[in-house]
This record gives structure tokens, sequence and C-alpha cells, in this order.
């Protein structure tokens, strides 16, 4: 750290070091990736001045200005990251952070294309006469260097305009392979420092990709970033592939797989490409879900006509039943603390969702809003649990873990499988088309307004939003 910090010193780009900070390995999941160093954090005196304010709720947020030109460089080098060298790759960060500041409809970003590249040293010492003129209120500057080992130094600031005053401020060392990563790292520190709200753009998202005719669809595993970049298909397709999960510790994909017909939950290591058999069976098999700790794996089973709820170690073993009630009991989703479990039954006669002890103890019926209530899934903040309520169409809806405050989110005609951002503020499903049958994902807010869909190469399905990147 003292090298880091004399080689920024010698270029007049340090910011002042909090007692608290220190230096920590973000080690990137995908075997291609490589490790992202976090080299400095938010200065001393954040809680001084500046724009301060935390949403505690889900009504429609005001549009804050923000301009984002180009993160600058010392001298134009060439990179792996871009043929063009870093002034070119500086472009190309701001426009990830413009894209995703937009995309979540809170903030209303002016990207580098748009605005004048500041020079290398206006970095930090803005000219806010400029950018004030542009009717930004907020501004965000940034570097990007080419080290002598190779990799990238990222540097990223987030200033006040109106009080001309640094609020936040940090900084990253990335393989060129995880440039994007140092892009989704600095979204993540403005949308932070902005909303008081936990960041999610550093995360990663695993779905089933669906080719071939309606009749016959053949479904992979394939994971991507949280804008949809950095693509990778995981399966070939040969073993229809189900409802993946993302492990607590980001390592490990938990995933259905039908071999030869037969019912097999995998757990597959992300870093290593290898798969361990957690469970199989000949009998129909649905929903596997991680437990908050990684210990134990939910997932549901038919014997005799009759679907219960079994919980089994993460490295396999023998299965506890969980429910025994008569009828279809499926899903199960802890809360974030472990200690309760979120499901479906039709013990009711329809299809309504229940909360238990996550022993199996104390089950009792929390959806009373008209409909029916399935593939429920809870808030990594605890507060929420959304759902895909069927009243005809299928939608995305939220209710408390007490089945009060229900609402619905969505309006398509078949929105389902809702999956939560690491911060509980945004929700992905997968919508399928009317009379086609394809299926896409999308994402809404908990205001309901800001929809749009992910792209993808293929159409999808079932998708996981992950935590946070360790």
């Amino acid at each position: 750290m003292k090298k880091l910090t004399a080689f920024l010193a010698a270029l007049g780009l340090v910011w002042s070091m909090p007692a608290w900070a220190q230096d920590s390995d973000l080690s990137s999941p995908e075997p291609e990736g490589g490790e992202v160093e976090t080299v400095d954090s938010a200065s001393d005196d954040e809680d001084e001045g500046g724009l301060e304010f935390t949403v505690t709720d889900e009504s429609a947020w005001e549009d804050i200005g923000i301009a984002i030109p180009g993160f600058a460089t010392d001298r134009n080098a060439p990179t792996p990251a871009n043929s063009s060298g870093t002034a070119a790759l500086g472009k190309e960060i701001a426009r990830v952070i413009t894209a995703n500041l937009r995309n979540n409809g809170l903030f209303k970003p002016t990207g580098p294309d748009a605005l004048p590249q500041p020079s290398f040293r206006q970095i930090r010492a803005p000219s806010f006469g400029t950018w004030g003129g542009r009717g930004a209120e907020m501004l965000v500057h940034g570097f990007v260097q080419a080290r002598a080992d190779g990799r990238l130094a990222v540097g990223c600031y987030l200033y006040d305009v109106a009080l001309q005053d640094e609020l936040e401020s940090g900084g990253w060392i990335v393989p060129p392979a995880d440039w994007r990563r140092a892009a989704h790292k600095c979204s993540d520190l403005v949308y932070s420092r902005l909303t008081g709200e936990d960041p999610f753009f550093d995360s990663r998202i695993a779905y089933i990709a669906e080719t071939g005719p309606k009749d016959k669809r053949v479904k992979r595993l394939a994971v991507m970033d949280s804008d949809g970049a950095n693509h990778r298909f995981l399966t070939l397709g040969s073993a229809t592939a189900l409802t993946p999960r993302y492990s607590p510790d980001y390592k490990r994909l938990l995933y259905l797989s039908y071999v030869d017909g037969n019912p097999r939950l995998y757990v597959y290591n992300i870093g290593s490409g290898k798969q361990v058999l957690v469970s199989q069976s000949t009998n129909p098999t649905f929903a596997p879900r991680w437990s908050p700790d990684g210990r134990f794996i939910l997932y549901s089973m038919a014997v005799n006509g009759n679907t219960d709820i079994f919980r089994v170690s993460s490295s396999g073993g023998r299965s506890t039943r969980l429910t025994t009630t008569p009828g279809i009991d499926i899903g199960g989703s802890y809360s974030p603390d472990g200690s309760k479990i979120v499901f479906e039954s039709d013990r009711s006669g329809s299809q309504q969702c229940y909360v238990m002890d996550a022993d199996g103890s104390n089950q009792k019926r929390i959806s009373f809003s008209g409909g029916r209530c399935a593939t429920p899934e809870w808030s990594p903040r605890g507060d929420q649990i959304a759902f895909t309520r069927i009243a005809g169409d299928f939608n995305i809806a939220v209710m408390s873990p007490n089945g009060r405050g229900m609402r619905v989110l969505t309006g398509g005609w078949q929105d389902e499988a809702p999956t939560w951002a690491p911060n509980g503020r945004i929700i992905q499903f997968f919508r399928t088309s009317r009379g086609s049958g394809k299926s896409a994902l999308y994402q809404v807010d908990l205001t309901g307004e800001n929809e749009r869909r992910l792209p993808t190469p293929v159409d999808a399905s079932d998708p996981a939003w992950g935590p946070i990147l360790p």
C-alpha cells in the first residue's frame, strides 16, 4: 500500500486514507478473470457537507443530474482492455457508469460523448463553473492508467458541483479483463453515496438460456454481469438445466439438471468448472435454494403424488423432510438470517404462500390478497417477499413477511420467478410473450415505474441475481 500511495502521490492523485480502511482483494469468480485490489476509500470528511439522504419508502425519486465525462489518463498507453489505448478505455468506463446510473431510473446522467474531456490534472481540481453551467448537480471524475505490471489503476471521484466539494472517492487495481468491474465499483460508489442504499452493480446474474422450437427447447446454464456484459454459457445443453442459484460466497452455482429424464441437483464450481452431484432421484424435483450460510440446500420432491420440501447438506448426504401436509409444497426461500422459510402450497385448495421456521415448524399462510401466490423470494433486506401473483395474468408483486401491504409491480401477460438485487431495491424476473412462447429477462424497482429489459443473446428464463462480488 505504501508503494501504491507513493506512486499516486507522485502524480498528485492521492486522497486521504481513513484509519479504518484496509486493502482487500476482490477475487473474480470467472476463470478468465483476475483480482481487483481496492486501494482506497472515502475521505474521513464524508459526513461534512454534500448531499445525503436515505430512502426508506418506495416512492419515486427525483432525478439528480450527474455529469460523467471520460476518465482521463496521464498518457495514452496500450492495454489489452482496449485496442486504442487507455484514453479510449477511459471513455468506455464512463459509458458503463452512465448506463448503470441511467438504467436504475433514479438519476439523470450525461455521459462522455456529450461532454468535454477533462485533462488528467483536472481530475482532482475540477472546473466547477463549466459543469454548473451544464446543469449538473453532481460530477463524476476519474482516471485510468496502465501500470508496469500490466494491470490498470482506476480512480473515481464524486463531487457536489454546487458546494464544490468532494463527496466520495475510491480506487482499484484491476487486470485488463476486469476493467468493467472497476466501472461497476465506481457506479456503486456513486449510487451508495447519493442514496444511502447498499450497492448492487458489481454483481452477476445466472439464468437459463433457451433456444430451439417451443416444443423442444434446449436449456443451458449461463452467467453474465449485472448489466448483461461478459456473457458465458456454462453448460452445453445436452441435459436440461433449470433454476440456478449462486452460493452466498459466489464460488458455486446450484442448479437442477435432468439427465436421461431423471432430476439431479448439482453444485457447479465457477472457478474450476467442476461440479458435484448433491442429490439424485427418479422422483420429480423442483426449486433448489441455498441457506444463507451455504451449509444447506432446500428442494421440493414429489413422492407418491405428494410434493414436500426437503433439506440436504450442500455437500450431499441424507435429506430431511420439512413439510408433511397433503398436497403440493414447492419452493423455499430463506429469510436473510436463516430463521424462516417462505414457500408455496396448495393445501388450502389454491396456490398460496406460507412461512415456516427453518426446521419446518410453525407453518402458516401469509397471502390473503386475492389471486394465487407462487415462487416467493425473500428480500436480502428481510423486509419484503417478492412473488408471482396469478390473477388472470402472471405479475410480479411484493408483500411484507406477514402478508400485508401487497403491491403489484408489473403488468405483463406472464411475468414470473422474481429474484432480488443484492441491495433489495430491484427485482429481476422473466417475461414470456403471448403466443410466441419467447421469454426474456426484465428488471423493475420497488416503485414499479422503472422497468427495463436486460439484453441476452438468446431467450432467457429462471434468473438468479447473486450477491455483491466478494
